[in-house]
């Protein structure tokens, strides 16, 4: 967006006999943006879009919620509206498909693309609506703000809370199989047992994290500041059967 006295020095060079490319070369303004600013020097006043209200596709929005909290992030288009994009490790197509399936599913337009980068896959999708959707949106890095869920994103999550899981566990957690050694009988067995494992810098996506588990009677354990651990029989069964390792 150019100012008007932008816009007033660029057709004076016009009125100066100048063509449409050398002011375009020297000022470094399209010849199509100067050639309508003939008709109408004035911007056009610029239209707020009106708040959508909470995503229609709940469970896809659970899913991209915890997406976002691990591996997503929204910028501003040069002119209007916002990019979201998270990035999923080129090693779990499955993910990057699960992915761009839910933020079409959440974005109005049903719109999304994908760029490959070194390593990992950017699903992006544009949308005015973005900032609206996930008001955790700021600058600076997720764990040195503070994060909380907005009332109506919280009931979404209480309603969805394993789709709210799976997504958090597919961004930043895994599942793994741990094994130790135990004397039986005299001799030192060897055993293997599965485990996920969810890992974030911030203690308010944690915290999150850990309610969700509460509300679905998953136990859990802090194995440090960063890591929370979920280790117990019946808990991983559970994990198992509504979020599963990535593919």
């Amino acid at each position: 967006m150019y100012d008007v006295s932008t816009r007033k020095r660029a057709l004076a060079l016009v009125a100066q006999g100048r063509s449409l490319n050398s002011v375009s070369r020297e000022t470094g303004i399209s010849r199509a943006a100067i050639r309508s600013w003939r008709g109408r020097l004035e911007p056009l006043p610029r239209t707020v879009a009106p708040d959508p209200g909470p995503p229609a596709d709940q469970r896809a929005y659970a899913y991209l919620l915890g997406l976002y909290l691990g591996d997503g992030c929204i910028s501003a288009h040069p002119r209007s509206g916002h990019y979201l994009r998270i990035a999923c490790a080129n090693s779990w197509p499955g993910l990057i498909d699960a992915c761009e399936a839910a933020m079409r599913a959440v974005n109005p337009s049903g719109r999304s693309h994908r760029v490959q980068a070194q390593g990992y896959v950017s699903v992006v999708s544009y949308s005015k609506h973005w900032p609206l959707h996930f008001p955790q949106h700021g600058p600076g890095k997720k764990h040195e703000r503070h994060i909380t869920l907005e009332p109506w994103q919280q009931a979404i999550v209480d309603a969805h809370p394993w789709e709210f899981i799976r997504g958090l566990i597919h961004s930043d957690g895994c599942r793994i199989t741990n094994w130790t050694t135990r004397i039986v009988g005299g001799r030192r067995k060897r055993y293997e047992y599965p485990r996920y494992f969810f890992t974030n810098l911030s203690a308010d996506i944690t915290r999150l994290f850990t309610a969700a588990l509460d509300q679905v009677g998953v136990e859990w354990k802090k194995a440090n500041t960063r890591n929370i651990s979920v280790a117990r029989k019946a808990s991983v069964v559970l994990m198992d059967a509504h979020v599963g390792p990535k593919y």
